[in-house]
């Protein structure tokens, strides 16, 4: 991690040096999932490049955030289905924000959530909710949602969660990554002052 492009604004360099200050010395926790993911090392190198391409996915999340609203079209496989979508690529932001190239994360992550919040939170995303945890355990693969997968209407287990309460968990991890990551909120999702 000591290839890091300076970050540009003094929102981002506030993001970045509170996430370099929280990384662990050794790294360990990072080479413990490659191994339990049997995923290829890889040097973590903060760059413009990935900066702009964590941005895009952070707006994109946003965007998916209509999907889940509660007049959007859809039956529950399909919210579900959204709330992966959304979930993933609010996690990818941070990734690549810290330096995961896009084509690692797509061979390595591809749709399992719950390996994106792991592989997160061991480069200081720091996002400790074991509601929010549980709720990706769900969703984890999130294609197992898609309608085209579902065979004889036997939906996998939910887990008993329910559209508000999804809401309120994805919100507050989107709002985590806007955090971590320094990016600005879109004015439609921006928190009332």
């Amino acid at each position: 991690m000591n290839s890091l492009v300076p970050a540009t604004s003094p929102d981002e360099t506030a993001a970045v040096s509170a996430a370099l200050n929280s990384l662990p010395d050794n790294n360990s926790a990072l080479a413990a999932l490659w191994k339990i993911y049997g995923a290829e090392p890889v040097r973590l190198v903060r760059t413009q490049e990935g900066r702009k391409l964590s941005l895009a996915r952070y707006v994109r999340a946003e965007e998916f955030m209509g999907s889940l609203a509660p007049d959007a079209p859809g039956d529950w496989p399909d919210f579900l289905y959204s709330t992966g979508i959304v979930v993933q690529l609010a996690l990818s932001s941070h990734l690549l924000d810290v330096g995961f190239p896009d084509s690692w994360c797509a061979r390595y992550i591809s749709l399992n959530v719950d390996r994106s919040l792991a592989y997160a939170n061991v480069t200081a995303f720091g996002y400790d909710c074991a509601e929010t945890a549980r709720l990706i355990q769900v969703l984890a693969p999130y294609w197992k949602w898609n309608r085209m997968h579902l065979t004889e209407g036997k939906y996998p287990d939910d887990g008993g969660f329910t559209p508000d309460r999804v809401r309120v968990l994805v919100g507050g991890l989107v709002d985590h990554v806007c955090h971590v990551t320094g990016h600005a909120q879109s004015r439609r999702r921006a928190t009332p002052s």
